[in-house]
């Protein structure tokens, strides 16, 4: 088994005990290699350690996770954000090729969590490809947190093989399929995204996408019309007509109206 050397960053005493337990419980492919309780003491790690994942504390005093981030050489590393509560850097995390844990930690998504970024982190060793594409999305990571509360205008889509950065203007509309989703683009491409639709609909909450149904999460700047002949539909401008689903009728009629306003 390949073992990888990870080091925790937090300023929290009893976070890092924690994660050092988890660490030593559940992952046996991790080799843990110290904590840190600043930025400055987690950089002097990296220049000890031939490290190959960090354990990311978003809030601390003095520099932040993302100034961290910034100070270093994002390349070489899998990066996995902790944080203790819902804040608006979420979206932006999700939106883009690194991982994230809530506090107080769960042992399973550790798990989950730990085994993504193995496989990303050897995808990007061995194709430049994807190398690059993980450095755009980490750019574009921070530029929605600089600005916060921006909407999110880029998303990293990981892929059965990889992830790609999609431009959302792009997308025509989301597609349910099982634990993936189907991208519909306005350039006739369909991509395979390994992430739930309800995932995706999280992301783009108070965006120009909306959930029509169960299976469909349209952008409303390619829709056409609206149908209640013989069922009620969304007419897309690529000829897709995609059912509405009963309860999201009211909502959707009260999204396109205020939509319509904004654009004229």
């Amino acid at each position: 088994m390949n073992r990888y050397n990870a080091i925790v960053i937090d300023d929290e005493f009893h976070i890092r005990e924690a994660m050092k337990v988890h660490l030593e419980s559940n992952c046996p492919e991790i080799k843990y290699c110290g904590m840190a309780n600043s930025a400055a003491s987690g950089r002097k790690l990296l220049e000890e350690n031939d490290v190959d994942i960090i354990f990311l504390d978003i809030s601390m005093p003095s520099e932040d996770g993302f100034t961290f981030l910034k100070s270093i050489d994002a390349s070489e590393y899998a990066v996995i954000f902790v944080t203790a509560y819902q804040e608006y850097a979420l979206k932006a995390l999700k939106a883009n090729a690194v991982d994230y844990l809530l506090k107080p930690i769960n042992a399973t998504e550790l798990k989950e969590a730990v085994t993504k970024a193995i496989q990303y982190l050897q995808l990007r060793r061995n194709k430049p490809e994807a190398m690059d594409t993980y450095l755009d999305s980490i750019a574009n990571l921070h530029q929605q947190v600089d600005v916060e509360g921006s909407l999110v205008e880029k998303i990293t889509i990981p892929e059965p093989f990889g992830f790609r950065l999609v431009q959302l203007e792009d997308v025509i509309y989301f597609e349910a399929d099982g634990n993936y989703t189907l991208l519909h683009l306005n350039t006739k491409e369909k991509l395979t995204a390994t992430r739930t639709l309800g995932d995706f609909d999280k992301i783009l909450e108070g965006t120009r996408f909306f959930r029509i149904h169960k299976s469909y999460l349209i952008n409303l700047n390619y829709l056409k019309g609206f149908s209640n002949y013989q069922g009620t539909f969304a007419e897309m401008q690529n000829g897709a007509k995609l059912d509405i689903s009963r309860r999201k009728i009211i909502d959707f009629k009260n999204v396109v109206s205020n939509f319509a306003k904004i654009i004229t």
